[in-house]
């Protein structure tokens, strides 16, 4: 049973009273097929579908069953996909090929030729407002842009540092942060041109980022295990609070005004104001180490964090560092965490 806005759920069993978990948890694990590795997935809540950067493809699950409906293939170093739901598209950045894949969200068909962008694109976004696409190029130190209509590009946009992650406001701005330059960046979607450049202090290596577009707040992750709440119009840090580390993206719920943080250590922060406007942690969500990626289900209000099981890592010697953790082949799942 999954309903929102309960906190606490009374189960009796065999005559005993039993209190579920308070807050959000794990209700549903969905195994996927593969073993390859992950990055960012994006809910498309309308649609209920997600889409989960694999190894080289796009799995996509029905966001209610889990079921698999497709793959998108030959997606070269895949790191994240935007939905733009009104023209029926979604979009692809394929990080090893400095491409762009653009899909068609019902037969998860190949639209045209991949496009060419700088180096290196990761994050992915679609603005509505502007009816175009972003593509941030981590090495590249700058974002191509994308007329999502016609998959033509219309421009590049120099951000003089490594880009992690973006948002929009749906009004014709577009912010994202620079993870080599502690700050964070605000660019006219139209003019494409940045017009601001705000420093995240006390925060340092910023990556996920998420936006109260209502209220013009942003919220951003920061490596250094520090939440950042600053101004979308002044870029005035508002707040900071302690998160877990290695936190990778974050996301913000307009309904019941959260904002979370997905960290590698396994949790999920979860921050929220009171009525003086004062941010606090209402919760730590216990995850699964390496699930350091999320995306929101603005429908249910669910969160998606990819998994898997690790072997232990191999000690390194003197003239051989410590080696990443191997995946246990045959674990990679999504996890699904309810309230």
């Amino acid at each position: 049973m999954r309903t929102l806005g309960v906190s606490l759920l009374i189960l009796v069993a065999a005559g005993a009273v039993v209190a579920a978990p308070e807050g959000y948890h794990l209700d549903k694990t969905f195994p996927v097929p593969g073993d390859g590795g992950w990055d960012y997935l994006s809910v498309d809540a309308a649609g209920r579908r997600v889409y989960v950067s694999h190894g080289n493809q796009v799995d996509v699950l029905d966001a209610d069953s889990g079921e698999v409906k497709g793959t998108i293939s030959d997606t070269k170093g895949v790191h994240g996909i935007a939905v733009a739901a009104d023209l029926g598209r979604g979009f692809i950045s394929n990080g090893r090929s400095d491409t762009v894949a653009i899909f068609d969200l019902k037969t998860l068909k190949r639209i045209g030729e991949d496009v060419a962008t700088g180096k290196g694109p990761d994050a992915i976004l679609y603005d509505p407002s502007s009816k175009r696409v972003f593509a941030f190029c981590g090495h590249g130190n700058s974002a191509t842009v994308i007329d999502a209509a016609e998959g033509k590009v219309l421009g590049t946009i120099d951000l003089g540092g490594a880009p992690e992650f973006g948002v929009a406001d749906g009004s014709g701005n577009v912010f994202v942060n620079l993870e080599d330059k502690d700050m964070l960046l605000k660019i006219d979607a139209k003019k494409m041109t940045v017009l601001e450049r705000w420093p995240l202090a006390p925060g340092k290596t910023p990556t996920g980022l998420a936006m109260d577009a209502k209220g013009g707040q942003l919220f951003v992750g920061c490596r250094s295990k520090v939440a950042i709440v600053l101004s979308a119009e002044t870029g005035k840090v508002i707040a900071d609070l302690p998160i877990g580390d290695r936190v990778d993206a974050a996301a913000f719920d307009p309904v019941t005004g959260t904002a979370f943080f997905s960290c590698g250590d396994g949790t999920v922060t979860a921050i929220q104001a009171d009525k003086e406007g004062k941010y606090t942690v209402t919760q730590t969500i216990k995850t699964k180490p390496g699930s350091k990626t999320m995306a929101l289900d603005l429908k249910t209000h669910d969160l998606f964090l990819p998994s898997a099981d690790f072997k232990a890592a191999l000690a390194g010697g003197a003239n051989n560092p410590r080696q990443r953790p191997a995946m246990v082949p045959g674990t990679f799942a999504v996890l699904r965490f309810s309230k």
